[in-house]
């Protein structure tokens, strides 16, 4: 009898981890504009979401309830991916290098070519100005800074997601979750997803979302605990490179396949 009464209690007591947040989808956009959206992430100081238009090689802009400001904010980019800002400079992922973009005015100023890429993927900047790619195929994770890229991580298969916390570097694999500090230590926070993981944010300290890009979307805790959220694979509707406004609790998700950027609203419950 105790220890049915303990396994009870581990089991409530999981529950109402894995309980605490759920999400409401609140728009969509038109699926007109966007080719192949692949990443759609927030940008707080324009207010603002910057698209990556992969099949189209152009980014997009789109306000926070899914209507397109600017269907061809910078054009003529290549596979183009991840998404990520610094003091006025947006930088983004094509096949084999890093593309960087005045935002004041739109413009492409120059690629920083990353030797031996294959597919450069997901990209994050940290607050020091050091731009994180991940390199899919060959699962890297490259580390630019002043221009120059080196290898920072080997041996993650299927590099993809990649977040910056601080002096912490987050990145998804394949089925796997980890934390890099700035030492390089390497900490697991989880694996045995399932195949696909794709983009990773913050939803509060210690407290995560990843999307899977067969369309699920995985609430994750720095412990290793997770929750599917949201499962949409049998619509067929994907969710890529996601990001997140903590300010109206959006969270944006790209369906690749289906050509809209999603906006689901996150709640947390009171239990």
């Amino acid at each position: 009898m105790r220890k049915i009464i303990i396994s009870v209690f581990i089991f409530l007591s999981c529950s109402s981890i894995f309980a605490q947040y759920s999400l409401k989808k609140i728009w969509e956009s038109d699926s007109v504009t966007l080719k192949g959206p692949e990443s759609a992430t927030y940008d707080p100081v324009s207010k603002t979401v910057y698209i990556s238009s992969m099949n189209n090689g152009s980014l997009v802009q789109m306000d926070l309830n899914g209507k397109i400001i600017n269907g061809e904010w910078v054009k003529g980019l290549s596979s183009n991916k991840g998404i990520g800002f610094h003091n006025g400079f947006l930088y983004n992922a094509e096949t084999a290098s890093v593309a960087v973009i005045d935002m004041k005015n739109g413009t492409l100023l120059n690629r920083i070519p990353v030797e031996g890429a294959v597919m450069l993927n997901d990209l994050d900047v940290d607050e020091k100005g050091v731009v994180y790619v991940s390199d899919t195929r060959t699962g890297k994770v490259y580390k630019i800074e002043n221009n120059k890229p080196v290898i920072y991580l080997e041996n993650i298969p299927g590099a993809n997601g990649i977040l910056t916390v601080g002096s912490d570097v987050y990145v998804a694999g394949t089925n796997t979750f980890m934390k890099v500090d700035a030492d390089k230590k390497i900490t697991q926070i989880g694996e045995g997803y399932e195949n696909g993981l794709d983009g990773i944010v913050m939803i509060s300290k210690d407290e995560f979302i990843l999307s899977n890009y067969r369309g699920m979307l995985y609430y994750v805790s720095a412990k290793g605990e997770k929750q599917i959220l949201l499962d949409t694979r049998d619509k067929k509707i994907m969710a890529n490179d996601i990001s997140f406004d903590k300010k109206s609790n959006t969270l944006f998700v790209p369906s690749f396949g289906t050509n809209r950027i999603l906006g689901y609203s996150l709640t947390k419950s009171s239990n």
